[in-house]
Order: C-alpha cells, then sequence, then structure tokens
C-alpha cells in the first residue's frame, strides 16, 4: 500500500483504540446514572407503598366509622327489645338486632384485614427504605470510583487524541474527509480489508459482499482511495496479500 493507504490503515487503528478508551469512559459514567436510577425506582416504590397505607387507613377509617354508626344502632334496638310490648313486636326487634350484630361481625373481620394489610405494608416501607440506605452507600462508591477511574480513562483519551492528530495529519484532506464520515456511519470502522473467498472470491471485510477483481488489482497497483460499492467502507490489501 501506499502512503494514503497506510495512513488510513494506520489512522484506523487510532480510531478503533480511541473509540474503545470513550467507550470505557462510558461505561463508567452509565454507571452511575444506573446507580441512581436504582435508587430512585426504590423511593418511587415507598412513596408508592405510603400512598397504599394512607388508602387503607382511610377505608378502615370509614369502616371504624361505620361501625360505630351501627353500634349506637344496636344500643338502640336493646332499649326497643326491653321496651316491646308483645311477642310479635319482641320478636321483630329481635332478628333486626341479630340481623345488625352478624353484619357488624362482617365489619369487624374487614377492619381486621385492613389492619393486617396495613401493618404488612409498613413492614415492607421499613425494608425498602433499608434498601434504599444500602443502595446510597453503594451509589456513593460506585461514583468515588468511577471520578478515579474518569480522570484515567480521560488522560488516555487526550494522549490517543494527540496521536489521532499526528496520524491524521500525514493524510491528505480528501481521503480524510472521506474516514470521517465514513467512521462516523459505521461506529468507527471506516476501513475493511479486501478478503478472499474460496474460489478466488474476493469480498469486503466489513459487508462480506463481493468486490470486483479490478478494484483489487487498483489496489495493488495505485494508492487510491476505493470504497466499497455496498457499504462505503475504504478498502485495503492486507500485508500478506499485497505480498
Amino acid at each position: 500500500m501506499g502512503q494514503v493507504l497506510n495512513g488510513l490503515t494506520e489512522l484506523q487503528s487510532v480510531e478503533n483504540r480511541l473509540r474503545a478508551a470513550k467507550a470505557k469512559l462510558n461505561r463508567c459514567r452509565r454507571s452511575v446514572i444506573i446507580q441512581e436510577n436504582q435508587v430512585r425506582n426504590l423511593q418511587s416504590d415507598l412513596e408508592a407503598k405510603k400512598d397504599e397505607i394512607q388508602l387503607t387507613k382511610i377505608q378502615s377509617d370509614r369502616l371504624e366509622l361505620e361501625l360505630k354508626t351501627r353500634d349506637d344502632a344496636i344500643a338502640h334496638l336493646r332499649a326497643s327489645l326491653n321496651a316491646t310490648k308483645t311477642n310479635k313486636e319482641y320478636a321483630a326487634v329481635l332478628t333486626q338486632l341479630n340481623t345488625t350484630k352478624a353484619d357488624n361481625s362482617k365489619f369487624e373481620t374487614q377492619i381486621l384485614e385492613l389492619m393486617k394489610t396495613i401493618e404488612i405494608d409498613e413492614t415492607q416501607c421499613e425494608e425498602i427504605k433499608t434498601q434504599i440506605e444500602e443502595q446510597k452507600q453503594k451509589l456513593e462508591q460506585i461514583r468515588k470510583d468511577a471520578e478515579s477511574f474518569a480522570v484515567k480513562y480521560e488522560t488516555e483519551i487526550d494522549q490517543i487524541q494527540k496521536e489521532w492528530d499526528k496520524v491524521a495529519k500525514t493524510i491528505p484532506q480528501e481521503p480524510l474527509e472521506i474516514f470521517k464520515r465514513v467512521a462516523e456511519t459505521y461506529d468507527g470502522q471506516a476501513v475493511a480489508q479486501v478478503e478472499i473467498q474460496n474460489g478466488g472470491i474476493y469480498s469486503c471485510g466489513g459487508c462480506f459482499m463481493g468486490i470486483i477483481a479490478e478494484s483489487v488489482n487498483v489496489l495493488m497497483t495505485k494508492d487510491d482511495v476505493i470504497r466499497c460499492p455496498n457499504c462505503t467502507r475504504i478498502m485495503v490489501l492486507s500485508a500478506s496479500r499485497e505480498d
């Protein structure tokens, strides 16, 4: 390969390292975001559970008030029972009294179930609070580690970027601009080696589509930028193929 294609090949190598370093920095920062989301999710769970408890208490208070009203009705029926003058009146009031007592028993059962639910939910709230504190401590540690690693990765990125700029200066403007555009399209992979398949068929190492022999011949004899007609990557020959 000539100076241009050699430069593009070298630039691709540096580009790979630069993107890898940036990916490590992004993962480092993303780990903090993920942990922050974990804490926020737990806090949302806690608020939702508190809302459930509040609604259950409102329901329980309503039933308590209804039960008190019905207890007053029972007291009134008992007084009426003592004041009855005939067996028929006595039987009618007694039936109403027993029905009210039975209904009250159902209310009491519902209230007990609601109180049990509140107790369970409050226990779950305490468990979530414990989890929040644990995750907050974990978040602080992740932040400290992330800050430490970020300094390291940023230094590495600066060093590789300088190397990238140095190599880029050896490449003419037009091929360099092509490299940049294709690199943005394919996540940094702008250069692809020509591969030879069984039967002597050439293909692009990026998209694996066939390449005509004429293009390979140009790469063997000239220092021209030849792009894959399918994926538009810049094609180069491997060192063994040039030999």
